[in-house]
């Protein structure tokens, strides 16, 4: 059996109202609003009166609170159904950068069971200042750019929102930069820091700048960074000497390796571009490149080749300093070197005899000889005196005023000249010259004496350059030498002359036949006999035999017999000294 009820329309209408108003009431949103860092029991609200509770019943029917995440922010006093802070809220922590802050709860109550929402907004205060990412900015920026050039900074942040987060930027003053603010449509800031004037490394290798960050809140806070500017060394600066020109005075004998200077460039760059080598300029000629020598890391100037005042007394040497930068910058400089005379050329004399040999009736002062002394060497090197030695009736007068090198002079008589003191004179000319030490020449002049109308005694000559006490023996050594020329050459032809009539003798003819082995010498000294005898065939020639002759038989091994042949040695008492070789054919020969 089917029963079938039928409810009218009033009595749905009545429960839909019902539903309705029970769903009101359960969902229910209440809405407060905080400032963060509120401090504990700070109150929010009152809840259970805004929900409409009454507060002898929030025991009962169970009242509790319960929050999307941390659940100790809020807290509800069930005596007075308060709503109050419990913990620190922080809504940079709790929401970021979010715009829009909330701390959703739910109170729930049981007998019945109803539920609410309530939201607490939280509201942003100025509590952090604008901090940028690091203290120090560091840049770097190349002396050589150009006024107008922009270099990007890092900018602030602030982590509250609105006015709190506005932040405004300014530099500390310096002549040199400036800052650009540039803001897009999303409120972002770009900073650019723009030069204002031309850097010099040199002059200021460092900046510091400082950039203050201001937000908009209430009290205002700011952050600041500090900005180190390091200007890069462009190679704008080219070595420099200490000296444009360096005057240098060297001994002319200085051995190589001798140290002529020690040059210092500097250069006002850093790193590479300071860095400099040396090196001798395309201007110096060769042979000054083959006197010196440079260190291209040192800057040292060293002797290479043998100077030599008298050949060239001054060299001039230009220097180039130049860095080691891609594109390298160039210091110049010039080294001028002096050399000082040494004493090392020794006087050197020149005689021209005029009228030697000299006659008895000569008159006083006749010119006999003229002399010319030069040196090489200056100053008082080269400044010389001359004389003549030993005592003797001649004397030396200059001719011309005398100059530094060179010494023109005449030898003449003194007085009359008597045959019967001397017949031959020997004049020794000493030059010495007046550097420390000194250096001295000699000459020989020999004078003969003959009579008015006579031919000369003796011959004169002149020797020059004849040093020290030899020059006195200059004859005698002539004279040796052409007897042991003329002795050698005697004994040259003696043995030409021998040696033409050996070759030329006929060739004598050889008989031989056999005889006793007899062997008989005599001579005039008296005869001799042999202890042992041999049978030979004795061979002689066709000319009759002499008395002053003597065979001797060389001892000959034993053995078979055979046909061979012997030498005799032939010597003849007339010429002890030579020995005549006769080969003969031999037949057997029998040992006794």
């Amino acid at each position: 059996m089917v029963y079938s009820r039928r409810e009218s329309p009033g009595s749905r209408l009545l429960l839909l109202w019902l539903l309705l108003v029970y769903w009101k009431a359960g969902s229910g949103q209440l809405h407060y609003s905080i400032p963060e860092e509120a401090k504990h029991g700070t109150f929010v609200g009152r809840i259970a009166q805004d929900l409409g509770l009454e507060l002898a019943e929030l025991v009962p029917r169970l009242f509790r609170v319960a929050s999307k995440g941390r659940r100790d922010l809020l807290e509800v006093n069930l005596r007075n159904g308060i709503l109050f802070v419990n913990s620190r809220i922080d809504r940079e922590e709790l929401c970021r950068r979010s715009a829009e802050c909330s701390i959703h709860l739910e109170v729930i109550v049981d007998r019945p069971l109803q539920v609410f929402h309530v939201e607490v907004a939280v509201k942003d205060i100025n509590d952090n200042p604008p901090r940028f990412s690091r203290q120090e900015q560091r840049l770097f920026i190349l002396e050589s750019r150009m006024p107008d050039s922009r270099f990007p900074v890092e900018g602030a942040s602030d982590l509250d929102i609105g006015a709190n987060a506005q932040l405004r930027y300014r530099l500390n003053p310096n002549e040199y930069f400036d800052l650009d603010v540039k803001t897009n449509e999303e409120e972002t800031h770009f900073l650019e820091l723009v030069l204002r004037k031309s850097l010099d490394r040199e002059e200021t290798q460092e900046h510091r700048l400082l950039v203050i960050a201001t937000d908009g809140g209430q009290p205002e806070l700011t952050g600041t960074v500090q900005l180190l500017i390091n200007v890069l060394d462009a190679n704008d600066n080219a070595p420099e000497f200490d000296k444009s020109i360096y005057n240098v005075r060297l001994l002319e004998n200085a051995p190589s390796g001798t140290l002529v200077i020690k040059l210092n460039a500097s250069d006002a760059d850093e790193g590479i571009n300071k860095d400099i080598g040396y090196f001798f300029s395309n201007f110096v000629l060769d042979d000054v490149k083959s006197k010196f020598i440079i260190n291209s890391n040192t800057g040292e100037i060293k002797v290479k080749g043998e100077l030599d005042y008298e050949v060239c007394n001054s060299y001039e040497i230009n220097i180039d300093a130049m860095d080691k930068s891609a594109f390298p910058l160039t210091g110049h400089c010039k080294v001028v070197v002096k050399l000082l005379d040494v004493n090392d050329n020794t006087p050197e004399m020149a005689i021209t005899s005029l009228f030697l040999p000299v006659k008895e009736d000569a008159p006083v002062s006749t010119v006999i000889a003229l002399i010319t002394v030069s040196d090489r060497d200056s100053g008082a090197n080269g400044q010389v005196t001359c004389s003549l030695m030993p005592h003797v009736p001649f004397k030396l007068v200059a001719r011309i005023p005398f100059r530094v090198g060179l010494y023109t002079g005449e030898i003449s008589t003194t007085r009359s000249l008597d045959e019967t003191e001397a017949p031959r004179h020997r004049l020794l000319v000493l030059v010495k010259d007046h550097g420390e030490p000194a250096l001295t020449a000699t000459a020989t002049v020999l004078v003969s004496l003959v009579e008015s109308g006579q031919a000369p005694k003796a011959s004169s000559r002149a020797s020059a350059g004849a040093v020290g006490p030899e020059a006195a023996l200059v004859d005698v050594n002539v004279y040796l030498i052409i007897a042991i020329c003329a002795v050698s050459s005697l004994l040259v032809l003696t043995l030409l002359l021998y040696t033409a009539l050996r070759c030329s003798a006929p060739p004598t003819e050889v008989v031989c036949t056999r005889g006793n082995p007899t062997l008989v010498c005599s001579s005039a000294v008296g005869s001799w006999s042999c202890s042992q005898q041999r049978r030979e065939r004795v061979c002689s020639g066709e000319a009759p035999p002499k008395t002053d002759l003597m065979a001797f038989s060389p001892s000959l091994p034993q053995g078979p017999a055979s046909a061979d042949n012997v030498s005799f040695l032939i010597l003849t008492s007339n010429f002890p000294s030579q020995f005549l070789n006769i080969k003969c054919h031999i037949h057997p020969v029998f040992f006794f």
